[in-house]
Order: structure tokens, then C-alpha cells, then sequence
């Protein structure tokens, strides 16, 4: 049995899945409503919840357990679609990889201003998608960094996001 401190990013990492898998990514963003885009988008809002919590010193503590959730639930994952136990810790070792490189690239591509070559490359995996579907995607997640950035830490961290 999980105990409170296993259990308390829980509510958060449920609203970020939730948050990348609403549909409007996969329509209007043109995202891939595959297996792989659904990580991809999972990520992508992971990336910009972490991203924000890791500037307040109230958040250091949640990045590290929202991660652990994030690593349990693909490990989950991996297990349903029938990965077997000998390789899924390579496949988790990706993802983290993955997580990670995300995390700087958007970390970059705001300082810079423009998300456009990192979404292209980290959410559609080098296949760009239509204008519609690249302005669709950009102005949501900015939208998210500015609702995140408004919001009160402890609020993101009960996952309560914006």
C-alpha cells in the first residue's frame, strides 16, 4: 500500500494526463492520436508543469515525485502492451531521456521565443504539421506557461491546473 508521501502528486500527474489527452490536441493540433503522440503530448505538458515548478523552491520536491509517477505509469504502460520485464527499464531509460531532452528544448525554445523547431521536432517527431495545427498547439502550451506561471504553487501542486 502506497503511503501520503507516495500518494501526494497523484491529483497532479492525473490532470496533466488528462491535460494531454484532451482532444483538441489531436484535432486541431494535428498531433498523432497514437501511442507515441500521446506520450508525446503527455510530455509536453509534463515538460511545462516541471518547467514551472522548478522555479519556485515550494515545487522541488513535487518535480521529483510527479517524475517518479511519470516513470511508474509508463512502466505500467509498457507492461500492458506486453513489453516484457527484461527490457521495459531500457524502454523507461528512453523515456527519461526523452523527458529530459523535451524539458530543455521548451526550457529553450521559450527563453527564445519561439516553440515552433522544438515542437516540430520533440511533438511531431520531425513531420511538420499544417500552420493550423503548429499556431493551434503553440499558443495553448504558451497559454498553459502563462496560466501556470499565474498560478499559486500549491494550487499546481494539488492539481488544480489552470
Amino acid at each position: 500500500m502506497l503511503g501520503a508521501r507516495d500518494t501526494e502528486a497523484l491529483p497532479l500527474y492525473t490532470a496533466i494526463v488528462a491535460r494531454g489527452r484532451e482532444p483538441h490536441w489531436y484535432v486541431e493540433g494535428q498531433v498523432a492520436d497514437t501511442i507515441d503522440g500521446r506520450f508525446d503530448m503527455i510530455a509536453g505538458v509534463l515538460a511545462f508543469v516541471l518547467l514551472r515548478l522548478e522555479d519556485d523552491p515550494a515545487g522541488a520536491e513535487t518535480v521529483a515525485r510527479v517524475t517518479e509517477r511519470f516513470v511508474e505509469d509508463m512502466d505500467g504502460q509498457l507492461r500492458q502492451i506486453g513489453i516484457g520485464d527484461i527490457i521495459v527499464g531500457k524502454h523507461i531509460g528512453k523515456m527519461m531521456s526523452m523527458l529530459g531532452g523535451r524539458i530543455g528544448a521548451y526550457r529553450d525554445a521559450l527563453a527564445a521565443g519561439n516553440l515552433d523547431a522544438a515542437l516540430v521536432r520533440n511533438l511531431y517527431r520531425g513531420e511538420t504539421p499544417s500552420e493550423p495545427g503548429l499556431r493551434h498547439v503553440a499558443a495553448r502550451l504558451y497559454a498553459l506557461r502563462d496560466a501556470l506561471a499565474a498560478a499559486p504553487t500549491a494550487a499546481i501542486i494539488a492539481g488544480d491546473l489552470p
